[in-house]
């Protein structure tokens, strides 16, 4: 009867997996901030999103007359995600698991800009694009009449499409 009873408990933990369930809840302070984590866009605060891998994430709240927010924070694993246990949590517990992280976020009045210091930043612009210190708006782009290193080949080439068949 022990063979018979131990094989029917490997099979009992083998159909009875466990699952871990990571989660992460973002808030604001107003709601309604568009919410990005890693520069994925998530959606709009409240908002929750699973994820598989701790460590650092990027995240950027964003709404409209407040200050764009970017905030790096570290997930730190709980104690039954560190090695080895991470495998017995994870494939063999016979219950789930709930992981949850919950971020708040107070948002900041963007600070009203005058029309003269508004003037005046348009006049240093101004200024700096006349003397020629100014960043181009595409990157390595040629200047009309001539190529640049990086330029793609013209579109009438000689070459033969290939085809696939």
């Amino acid at each position: 009867m022990c063979p018979k009873f131990a094989w029917l408990l490997l099979l009992l933990s083998l159909t009875s997996t466990g699952c871990v369930r990571r989660r992460m809840t973002i808030r604001t302070t107003p709601p309604g901030a568009t919410v990005y984590v890693d520069d994925q866009l998530i959606g709009t605060s409240p908002v929750s999103t699973d994820f598989t891998y701790y460590g650092v994430r990027t995240i950027k709240v964003m709404k409209d007359r407040f200050r764009t927010e970017t905030i790096q924070h570290r997930f730190s694993p709980p104690w039954y995600q560190v090695p080895p246990v991470d495998f017995i949590s994870e494939n063999l517990w016979p219950g789930k698991l709930r992981d949850e992280h919950v971020l708040e976020y107070q948002l900041l009045p963007q600070p009203n800009v005058t029309n003269e210091q508004l003037r005046e930043r348009a006049e240093t612009l101004r200024t700096s694009a006349r003397t020629g210190h100014f960043t181009p708006l595409v990157p390595n782009a040629a200047t009309p009449g001539t190529t640049s290193a990086g330029a793609l080949p013209p579109a009438s080439s000689s070459r033969r499409p290939t085809s696939f068949r």
